[in-house]
Order: structure tokens, then C-alpha cells, then sequence
């Protein structure tokens, strides 16, 4: 969910990690919102929402998938 800076209620399709582990512990959702990516722990819903710019967004997980960070 989004809410523009006039106060109106958006939303989105929120989208629940792959890698979230079902026993309510790790789990991450994402929605794509015009050109912004939201996340939010699943635990906590909307209260604690960051908003990602998508060309950001994408340049994280794409480093995220070719390696980066390096493990030891």
C-alpha cells in the first residue's frame, strides 16, 4: 500500500519473499507501485513501509544475484 503525499491511498500487490522461511520469522514483501518498489516486513505490515526507487530497486538485486556481497 502507498500513500501519496495528498493523502490518498494507492495500492499494490504485495509479494512475499521467496526466501521467507513460512514460520513467521524472516519474511519480506514486496509491491512495485509506479516507479517505486515498497517493502515491508511481513510482521509488521504497513506500519513500517520503505519506499526503494525501481532503477535502484533493480541495481540491488542484480548485484544480489551475480554475488554481492562476497561470503567468506
Amino acid at each position: 500500500m502507498n500513500i501519496d503525499s495528498d493523502g490518498t491511498e494507492t495500492s499494490g500487490s504485495w509479494v512475499k519473499s521467496s526466501y521467507s522461511n513460512g514460520a513467521g520469522g524472516e519474511c519480506v514483501e514486496c509491491a512495485h507501485i509506479g516507479g517505486q518498489v515498497l517493502v515491508r516486513d511481513t510482521k509488521l505490515g504497513d506500519a513500517s513501509v520503505t519506499a526503494i526507487a525501481s532503477l535502484a530497486w533493480h541495481a540491488f538485486t542484480g548485484s544480489v544475484r551475480r554475488g554481492w556481497p562476497e561470503r567468506p
